[in-house]
């Protein structure tokens, strides 16, 4: 059997409670080195069989995988965030099933879940923005023409944008072209929810300048949006005395 975890946004306590208990219980586990926290390896038994997928190719991942399942063992797949998020594993499951291997997914925290923790953010304030865009620049991995940065900006909702660190200059023109003003708020955080998280409050028209000032040229996440800056925004009517709801009649006023 083979599970998919997401590892969560960095830190090793906000892997879900499930993820961690199918680390106890693997008896291999292949995760993704250059993005996950080895401190989440503590989790894992001291007879496992532990593999950095960094520097391997997929069909080495999948070989791995093939003799661990012909040995009658489990086996974790451990992906950075939350795996349905940039996790590049619907290609592993296709194999599986052509393996007829059994395999399950256990969802993640994502970076962009981690990043409004730390701002202390809701993406989602009335009478600003009711939607979430998660998306990314073009870089190796092509985006489809309709799903382009600009495009997505011209529905003024949050956006949160990951993998465009080194392309900075070109998605706040793509932004700006798009629809958002240049003081739009925004934010830069790097490596969220890790001990050596970095974050910036600027505007999408100062998202280069921000990441130039403070050396930051990759693992981060963008956000932009009129959300960020938390202004401006109306009540929720689900807690207002006025409104009625299936627990609670209102209190005066129209229902």
């Amino acid at each position: 059997m083979v599970y998919f975890v997401g590892a969560g946004s960095g830190a090793a306590d906000l892997i879900t409670v499930r993820g961690m208990r199918l680390l106890g219980q693997a008896d291999v586990i292949i995760y993704a080195g250059s993005l996950v926290n080895p401190e989440l390896l503590a989790y894992a038994g001291e007879e496992c069989e532990i593999y950095n997928s960094a520097t391997m190719t997929l069909e080495e991942v999948l070989a791995v995988m093939r003799q661990a399942e012909a040995d009658g063992k489990t086996t974790v797949r451990l992906h950075t965030g939350d795996p349905s998020v940039y996790g590049a594993v619907r290609e592993q499951m296709d194999e599986l099933d052509r393996s007829e291997i059994p395999y399950e997914s256990c969802p993640g925290v994502s970076a962009c879940f981690g990043a409004a923790a730390s701002l202390n953010l809701e993406y989602t304030l009335p009478g600003i923005s009711q939607s979430l865009i998660i998306t990314r620049m073009e870089g190796k991995t092509k985006v489809p023409e309709k799903e382009s940065i600009e495009s997505f900006a011209a529905h003024q909702a949050t956006m949160a944008i990951y993998l465009s660190t080194g392309m900075l200059k070109q998605l706040s023109e793509k932004l700006i072209e798009g629809g958002y003003k240049k003081e739009t708020p925004a934010a830069l955080v790097y490596k969220a929810t890790w001990p050596e998280e970095e974050s910036y409050i600027c505007t999408v028209g100062t998202l280069y300048e921000t990441a130039q000032k403070h050396g930051i040229t990759k693992t981060a996440l963008v956000l932009a949006g009129e959300a960020v800056a938390h202004q401006h925004y109306q009540k929720s009517r689900l807690y207002a005395a006025d409104f009625s709801t299936e627990y609670r009649p209102a209190r005066g006023g129209q229902p």
